[in-house]
């Protein structure tokens, strides 16, 4: 039941690790997310991916909002993270660009598709080496 939830240990909030993450990281965009991703160089102490999600207060003034948005990209990635396979841990943000609050009907087909190039990419980088 625990593979449903998306726990306190796999949101991102280390400050020097979200440096690191926007610094190194790649990214790409696939509306209305742009992705960053990085694989964990702490990835032996954790062996599951960090998330951090993020959404602009200059296209979002009400906090309402930017709640409302977060939390159906969370709930997203708590239903499809199971489906996420990838071996090492990786960091990956989730940054909001669009800038009309969309329903989780157009929210989850993208983070799906997002989730799955992050995979793809991911796959080619470990291959690469």
């Amino acid at each position: 039941m625990t593979a449903r939830t998306l726990e306190k240990a796999e949101r991102l909030h280390s400050k020097k690790l979200i440096q690191e993450l926007f610094t190194k990281g790649s990214s790409f965009y696939l509306h209305p997310f742009k992705v960053l991703v990085l694989s964990n160089p702490a990835s032996s102490a954790t062996d599951h991916h960090q998330i951090l999600v993020s959404v602009s207060k200059r296209n979002f003034k009400r906090a309402k909002d930017r709640n409302t948005i977060k939390r159906r990209i969370k709930e997203a990635y708590r239903l499809q993270k199971a489906n996420f396979k990838s071996s090492p841990s990786l960091l990956i943000a989730f940054l909001y660009i669009a800038k009309e609050v969309l329903p989780s009907s157009t929210i989850h087909p993208s983070l799906i598709q997002a989730l799955k190039k992050v995979e793809q990419k991911h796959l080619s980088d470990s291959n690469a080496f």
